[in-house]
């Protein structure tokens, strides 16, 4: 197996806002990122990916582009930058920017200037179209809530949005917009950035004609609809062709939608495209039985469901492609609330259990910061102590306007599902406000942080920190680990997670309770050589406790 940096990387997503705050405003920023470069390489991981910290309104927290070369005053400046970036590489680890290119912010010049007519220099790098009968060109309804089409009397036509009216769509048809995209990747790439998270890249391609959706009222429709379009690879080659084959760089494209065989078309070992992409299927589980109200439930996920999901994409993809490996993002819930537990009594064994479970697959694992520690959702009781975008629109959606859901409902759902959960400042110590700031911080904290913090965990060898800290160690010094087949065991299994790796002769079997019994599973492993790590201080062979993870070597 050839062997590729990115394919022995561990990679810390950090969410800049929430991470550690220098300047006393309450907000995170790159100063702040620097002061915790040596907890980060304590930890053992090789790459950090930072959500955008480009100049933006904040609409969709730093998702709506305002200009992509300057840095948002509140995170500090481009100097602030280069010896974030500087300090980054003396530590041994590499930077991943987010790439955020489907569309951008409607206070960027370039939609600025094409708003105001259809004959100027930007005219054509947004999607405009004219009324249909007096109304939105079709049916789409965008992510964030309300239709996908905003009405602009200057040019007398609607624009595209696939997510908030203040994200418009560009036109990628355009090959002046394919040229200035090119143009910012440089820009960073000169400053010597080592690749890119490209957000819903996989958009950017539109249907056709952009035909009607069968079912208006849900998002995910539309996404269907328009993920992985007819143009989608013809860009992306263009993307490698002028840009990233001239870098030694690391690239992973968010594709929701995307199925194995669209992933192998773009990330395929001999391709020219992308390193990996990050898909869905798995965090996608559970939605709500009544598709108007798309993922807002709080059903817990099957285990049954959740193996089939990534035990598909392991076999899929091996030899073939490069899985991305993640519970968590800036995105999703916390995994251990959601997958596991967050009781107190198994929340650290759970913690652990994940972490064993995700890191021994095939693929480049992603820790969001705070997993590391096994940070949790927090439960909310009102409206009001909610910040995202996506969970205050589909409130007033859900619940104001279309009466779908009851208020104590949507609560529910919210406190399971939201996106505010990986929010929280991150918990640094038990001081006040955790030692993310000394000032009242952006976003209110998890009031468990007094019991899960980064200091409490680093004084603890028996921490989730530490177990992560061997997993990624393992990583490191394991091709089996790295480049093992994947082999999926009893998957009726509705209790217990077991798979086995095989590599050049040698065999790992990984076996996880993700529930709160005491099982039995004898899969030989009495047999086994070494017992390579396990959540528990001892080993009981078959008996499985509850959310016991372990991990054998045999040959």
């Amino acid at each position: 197996m050839t062997h590729k940096c990115w394919q022995n990387a561990v990679v810390y997503q950090i969410y800049p806002q929430s991470f550690q705050d220098s300047n006393h405003d309450g907000i995170g920023d790159l100063p702040g990122i620097v002061s915790r470069l040596p907890y980060l390489q304590k930890l053992g991981v090789d790459v950090l990916w930072l959500n955008p910290i480009y100049d933006s309104p904040l609409k969709d927290n730093g998702y709506d582009i305002a200009d992509y070369e300057k840095v948002l005053p509140t995170y500090g400046s481009m100097a602030d930058f280069d010896q974030m970036l500087k300090e980054i590489h003396h530590h041994g680890m590499k930077l991943l920017m987010d790439l955020v290119v489907n569309h951008t912010s409607d206070k960027h010049r370039w939609f600025q200037e094409s708003k105001q007519s259809k004959n100027n220099k930007y005219a054509d790098y947004y999607i405009w179209r004219d009324p249909v009968d007096g109304h939105a060109p079709n049916n789409w309804s965008a992510a964030f809530g309300g239709p996908a089409w905003t009405y602009v009397p200057e040019r007398g036509q609607y624009y595209l949005h696939l997510f908030s009216p203040g994200q418009p769509d560009l036109n990628w048809e355009n090959p002046q917009v394919r040229e200035s995209v090119w143009n910012i990747m440089r820009f960073w790439l000169d400053k010597g950035v080592d690749g890119f998270r490209m957000d819903v890249i996989n958009l950017i391609s539109k249907p056709a004609g952009l035909p009607d959706a069968p079912e208006p009222a849900t998002y995910g429709i539309v996404e269907d609809l328009v993920a992985d379009g007819p143009k989608l690879n013809d860009y992306l080659h263009e993307m490698n062709d002028k840009v990233l084959s001239h870098y030694d760089v690391m690239t992973v494209g968010e594709m929701p939608g995307s199925t194995p065989k669209d992933a192998i078309a773009y990330t395929g070992l001999d391709s020219h495209e992308l390193n990996m992409v990050f898909q869905f299927e798995h965090v996608h589980l559970s939605p709500n039985p009544d598709p108007r109200l798309g993922k807002w439930d709080d059903t817990p996920v099957k285990l049954t469901e959740l193996k089939q999901a990534l035990s598909r994409w392991q076999k899929a993809l091996d030899g073939k492609g490069w899985n991305s490996l993640y519970w968590n993002n800036h995105d999703q819930p916390r995994a251990v609330s959601r997958f596991a537990t967050d009781d107190p009594k198994y929340r650290v064994r759970a913690a652990k259990m994940l972490g064993t479970t995700l890191h021994m697959m095939q693929g480049t694992p992603f820790v969001y910061e705070g997993e590391e520690l096994g940070m949790t959702n927090v439960q909310y009781t009102s409206l009001d102590q909610y910040e995202d975008l996506e969970a205050l629109n589909s409130w007033h959606e859900l619940v104001d306007q279309e009466k779908l859901v009851d208020p104590q409902t949507m609560l529910k759902y919210l406190n399971s599902r939201s996106r505010d959960h990986a929010r929280t400042p991150m918990q640094w110590d038990d001081s006040k406000n955790a030692g993310f700031t000394d000032v009242k911080p952006w976003f209110a904290l998890n009031p468990n942080y007094k019991d899960i913090n980064a200091k409490e965990a680093v004084e603890d060898k028996q921490s989730v920190f530490y177990h992560y800290q061997k997993l990624i160690e393992l990583r490191h010094d394991s091709d089996l680990v790295k480049f093992g087949t994947y082999e999926e065991l009893d998957p009726d299994d509705d209790l217990v997670f077991a798979y086995r790796r095989h590599y050049e002769g040698k065999t790992l079997l990984v076996i996880s309770n993700f529930t709160d019994q005491t099982v039995t599973r004898d899969y030989d492993q009495g047999k086994a050589s070494k017992l390579v790590i396990s959540n528990y201080d001892d080993d009981k062979g078959a008996e499985i406790r509850p959310y016991e993870s372990k991990v054998y070597l045999f040959g």
